[in-house]
């Protein structure tokens, strides 16, 4: 008895192993979903979050204000905004106002001149 148990299991897994098949599978993406994916980023980079504004002036003042930012705070998301005339570097994406003033507190011992910003009230 025990040995046509073992048989059979035996038997089994040989069937499932010849009928396994291997494969590839090519995977084509619509190029818009790129643009897509760009789109919504642009979008949500404006939406309501506090940020810190850690400096402004030329685009590359903002470069090298930016490349200090992301060393002494690597984790946080940071990025350069130009308003006319200058470039702003921007950092962090805080939902909440408590967030955002622990943040802040934390940024100003390396950046005095650091400012808080509250989130702009878009008409969406």
């Amino acid at each position: 008895m025990m040995k046509s148990i073992m048989f059979t299991a035996f038997l089994t897994c040989s069937i499932v192993q010849l009928s396994a098949q291997e494969g590839s599978i090519t995977i084509e993406q619509d190029p818009r979903i790129k643009e897509l994916i760009e789109l919504y980023t642009e979008v949500n980079s404006n939406a309501d979050f506090y940020q810190i504004q850690v400096g402004f002036g030329s685009f590359q003042k903002a470069q090298n204000l930016k490349s200090k930012v992301d060393i002494d705070f690597p984790n946080w998301y940071s990025k350069i905004e130009f308003e006319s005339p200058t470039y702003r570097v921007r950092l962090g994406k805080f939902k909440t106002k408590l967030e955002a003033e622990r943040k802040y507190l934390e940024v100003r011992k390396k950046y005095p001149n650091a400012m808080l910003l509250k989130p702009e009230t878009n008409s969406r």
